[in-house]
């Protein structure tokens, strides 16, 4: 972790890189990652009930020792959070997914790799001493899927995230209007243009001194691609909405470890995952950029916690900003979380630094919030640290 005196040049909480990110980074770039499908609604929903749950406070009770570490996966952990998968990410620092991945071994935690990452599998795994997690996206092409895992395995990536909830592609307007994802006008490649050079501390640091700025683990499937637009494109063209429970065990015959399934906000898709025989599964809503409208993933948790019935690991995400928030998740019912806006605003702002002193206070924050509902070990989190 950063020294004492370093954090307090730091913002102090991961709303307030959020705020530093906004000023760091093109307005493009920041919205791509702020922003969510449609009118938001779900993006904002899972903020707001994991703000509406309320903790049980508890007193008198021996809370001077607290053990906030826990195994997942055949792996302890020091914190029951990992570094969720960020596409992209590499555009926000220079090298961002090796920074981010760094922080993430400082603290003891799991990085995930995601498939569209600038930095490639190969050179996340060479600065790091952990085994990364790999998030993977089930392709037409099961010959390059199949490819990426093989790149995964003989890097040390020790578990399988699959994301499987893009049958289609949420409309996520605030790319559309900054020509994210559609070529834009004259007009528009003008803003956007301005956009890049009215930031030049991210022009100098990222787009030149960070190059190459491609789709690292994408280079044979998408050639020479530098833009969000080749990125679409291949997407359209190569992510299979055929997808159904009888392909996990096309993966399982490519993947030894454990292997998650992403993406799953329902009970029935629970038991149907576990039934596959998947070893983990997030809830997830996609940060609110798939569904608008779908229930936020803090709502739906304890309803697939009793679904799965302890037959399979179960982790969340969305809306998590705070250690408040994770120990609020684990009360739900999850065995750890992953982390996604959280780390990126604070990898946008201070890089590595920031990203270590993010999970820092998430650490410090569930030490507060143990100690104050007299819980001492994390899995003894549970209903009863709630106040319905």
């Amino acid at each position: 972790m950063a020294s004492d005196r370093s954090m307090q040049l730091l913002p102090a909480t991961a709303s307030d890189y959020r705020e530093l990110a906004r000023k760091r980074v093109p307005r493009q770039l920041f919205d791509y990652v702020d922003g969510g499908a449609y009118d938001e609604i779900s993006l904002h929903e899972n903020i707001a009930a994991l703000q509406q749950i309320r903790l049980r406070q508890r007193v008198m009770r021996d809370v001077s020792s607290i053990n906030l570490s826990t195994e997942v996966f055949g792996r302890r952990w020091s914190l029951p959070v990992a570094l969720g998968p960020v596409g992209l990410i590499g555009m926000f620092a220079r090298r961002g997914e090796v920074q981010a991945a760094r922080a993430a071994d400082a603290a003891g935690v799991p990085f995930c790799e995601s498939t569209v990452s600038i930095c490639p599998v190969e050179e996340v795994a060479a600065a790091t001493n952990n085994p990364l997690w790999f998030q993977l996206y089930v392709m037409r092409d099961r010959g390059y899927a199949e490819g990426l895992m093989a790149r995964a395995t003989a890097a040390g990536c020790e578990v399988l995230v699959l994301t499987v909830d893009l049958a289609a592609v949420g409309a996520r307007y605030r790319d559309t209007r900054n020509g994210m994802v559609e070529s834009p006008s004259l007009p528009g490649r003008l803003r956007k243009a301005w956009d890049i050079v009215s930031h030049p501390q991210w022009l100098v640091d990222v787009g030149i001194r960070g190059k190459p700025l491609t789709f690292g683990n994408l280079e044979q499937a998408v050639p020479g691609a530098r833009k969000p637009q080749d990125f679409k494109e291949w997407v359209d063209s190569q992510f299979d909405p055929g997808v159904t429970w009888k392909d996990i065990e096309w993966v399982r015959s490519h993947w030894d470890g454990p292997v998650v399934v992403k993406g799953v906000m329902d009970p029935e898709d629970a038991r149907a995952a576990v039934d596959a025989g998947v070893d983990g599964i997030v809830v997830s809503n996609h940060g609110g950029r798939q569904l608008d409208g779908v229930k936020s993933s803090a709502e739906v948790l304890p309803s697939v916690v009793e679904a799965v019935a302890g037959r399979a690991t179960v982790l969340a995400d969305g809306g998590i900003r705070t250690g408040l928030d994770v120990v609020k998740m684990l009360s739900l019912g999850a065995d750890a979380c992953l982390l996604g806006r959280a780390w990126a605003f604070a990898l946008a702002a201070a890089g590595e630094a920031g990203v270590r002193h993010v999970l820092n206070v998430i650490e410090r924050e569930m030490l507060v919030a143990m100690a104050l509902t007299a819980t001492t070990d994390v899995g003894d989190l549970g209903p009863h640290t709630l106040d319905p």
